[in-house]
């Protein structure tokens, strides 16, 4: 599973000219899972955003978490975070999990952070999304299940 946050001052998400999911001060999160992904990585991941300390505190350090900011989530599904360009330069999306699964993950995934009291507004599994965003620093982390 792969997760890259971004800091947003706002981020939305526009399917067919209507906006399914809008936020402002959080994390835009793009999630993708990979065939090798399991149901257990979903908490542990979850854990690891719901930690970050990637707000500014008083001192101008980076030591503020998404409930010390009161903050949002905008969570939208990525499956191109698994491609792979190694030959040529179309890529592959066979590491990338199928469809259903990869539906459903994002679904508990998703629900997990919801579980936890945040609030997550999301795009639309599989859609053709257009994502805006101010991006706040820039900030972007990048969390990778197999690095955890």
């Amino acid at each position: 599973m792969r997760v890259v946050v971004q800091r947003v001052k706002e981020a939305k998400c526009v399917v067919d000219d209507k906006v399914t999911g809008a936020i402002n001060k959080g994390f835009l999160l793009f999630i993708g899972f990979s065939n090798n992904d399991t149901l257990d990585i979903l908490p542990k991941v979850a854990s690891k955003v719901m930690g970050l300390r990637i707000f500014e505190d008083e001192f101008g350090k980076m030591n503020k978490s998404l409930k010390d900011m009161n903050a949002s989530i905008l969570a939208i599904s990525q499956f191109t975070l698994y491609s792979d360009c190694k030959h040529g330069n179309r890529p592959s999306f066979t590491e990338a999990m199928k469809y259903d699964l990869a539906n459903e993950y994002y679904l508990k995934f998703v629900n997990i952070l919801k579980e936890n009291g945040y609030v997550v507004e999301t795009g639309i599994f599989g859609a053709d999304m257009k994502i805006h965003l101010i991006n706040d620093g820039p900030v972007t982390i990048i969390i990778d299940s197999e690095k955890l």
